[in-house]
């Protein structure tokens, strides 16, 4: 394999000294193990790779950093198509679009949006890539008030299974442009994103913690807490076991406790009426407080560099008292359980479908979004942590809804969307990537339909 004559960036095989370090994801536990590995440093780069690639017979997988890296699975016949150099960043102030290439972070971005008094809808993590967050949906802390992150992409440009490069938007490819939005990097491999910002540089955030005996008043006094709150507060109850790491806080290292974060996008008597029950129950430690937009990546203290862990996830059409019961059972303190976090966040407001307007998945039939993680450094820690996620999941599965959220499922799972949005993906597929180049963490199988056009999803 050298097709390096045609590329700006570089092309490292497995003889190459570096060859470890370049199959690497940011999720350490994922041993990826593909047939070459492609640094892009231009959409040109991504082009001549998928063209190479049908050449030699094999797929393309694009990765910017790698969180979401183990549902793609064996990788012995594919190019992993490294996208972290693709690092544009572009914010005009006047129309509140910002441009990024495929290997821009959110902090990258947050920072840029900041100096013009804007912000984008961002995870909780800093390193997570903007691209490939926001094709599996994206779900920020203003998402109840703002929606999914995907929902305010404007345009895509992307590079297609037969190597051409295209602009995707409401007017050019409009069903592409649907698919990309929440369903993840099916059918084409985007190199750049536009989407909206929002005004706005502070906000109302913070922390309360708990030990976590502590927990089953904890949480039941927050469910019953978020049914009251308005859209544009967004909240997570949490069960952590923290380890003895000095990045940690010194009042969190080592201890478990139950915790809750929240984001009020509220002025500041509001925010403090609000949170008034919850400080009822004289948390150890309270953080709340004026927050800036570009610091809310610190809230969810996210490891800010790759580990090795575990993690899974599912969506909750709700959270009646047998499900935190179950919760609570299956993560309270008498449990011994190696999972660093387990978390429920809530959902609705701008969530619910048709709230709000714009592609696949556009927001979630569930209250809830369950999310759980553990570190893996070796194998019996890797069996112990899927362990307890399977056993975590079997316990909630009564509650669990009927769709998933991509972003959240770290293995592999049967059914994200309702039939009618597979069934319209599945032939976005077909139109655009019958072949099968592509080769994405979360695929749909391709449909071998009559060739006729990509139907409108039912709604």
């Amino acid at each position: 394999m050298d097709f390096t004559g045609e590329l700006h960036g570089r092309l490292v095989l497995p003889h190459d000294p570096d060859w470890h370090t370049a199959r690497m994801a940011w999720q350490l536990a994922v041993d990826q193990q593909p047939a070459a590995v492609v640094y892009a440093a231009s959409a040109q780069d991504v082009s001549a790779t998928v063209l190479a690639a049908l050449q030699m017979g094999l797929r393309v997988a694009p990765q910017g950093t790698g969180h979401n890296a183990a549902p793609l699975g064996p990788l012995n016949r594919t190019i992993l198509l490294r996208t972290d150099r693709l690092g544009e960043i572009s914010v005009n102030p006047l129309t509140g679009i910002a441009r990024v290439g495929a290997g821009v972070r959110w902090i990258q971005l947050t920072d840029a949006a900041s100096k013009y008094g804007l912000m984008a809808l961002a995870g909780s993590a800093a390193d997570v890539g903007v691209v490939g967050y926001t094709l599996g949906g994206g779900v920020s802390w203003f998402a109840r008030s703002h929606g999914l992150a995907s929902n305010h992409v404007v345009a895509a440009e992307v590079v297609l299974a037969d190597g051409t490069l295209v602009r995707a938007d409401a007017d050019n490819h409009p069903d592409l442009f649907w698919a990309l939005r929440g369903g993840g990097g099916i059918a084409g491999i985007v190199t750049a994103l536009e989407f909206r910002l929002f005004p706005m540089t502070e906000v109302q955030a913070g922390l309360l913690a708990w030990p976590i005996e502590r927990a089953p008043a904890v949480l039941s006094s927050w469910r019953r807490w978020v049914d009251d709150v308005p859209d544009q507060v967004t909240s997570v109850g949490r069960m952590l076991r923290l380890p003895p790491l000095p990045d940690l806080p010194e009042p969190l290292r080592g201890r478990s406790l139950v915790a809750i974060e929240a984001v009020c996008d509220l002025p500041v008597p509001q925010a403090e009426a609000l949170l008034a029950p919850l400080r009822a129950l004289a948390p150890e430690l309270d953080t709340f407080g004026t927050t800036a937009v570009s610091d809310l990546h610190l809230l969810h203290m996210d490891p800010p560099y790759p580990v090795p862990a575990a993690g899974d996830g599912m969506l909750l059409s709700g959270l009646p008292s047998g499900a935190l019961a179950a919760f609570l059972g299956m993560t309270g303190a008498g449990r011994d359980l190696p999972l660093l976090s387990v978390e429920l966040r809530h959902l609705g407001g701008a969530l619910r479908p048709g709230a709000a307007s714009g592609g696949a998945v556009d927001g979630f039939d569930a209250e809830f979004a369950l999310f759980a993680a553990g570190i893996t450094p070796d194998a019996p820690s890797a069996v112990a942590t899927h362990a307890a996620l399977d056993e975590l999941r079997m316990a909630m599965s009564p509650w669990e809804a009927a769709t998933g959220y991509r972003n959240f499922a770290e293995r592999s799972r049967g059914r994200f969307d309702a039939p009618e949005v597979e069934a319209r993906l599945r032939a976005v597929k077909a139109a655009y990537d019958p072949g099968d180049l592509i080769h994405a963490n979360h695929p749909v199988p391709v449909s071998r339909g009559n060739g006729g056009p990509v139907p409108a999803p039912g709604r």
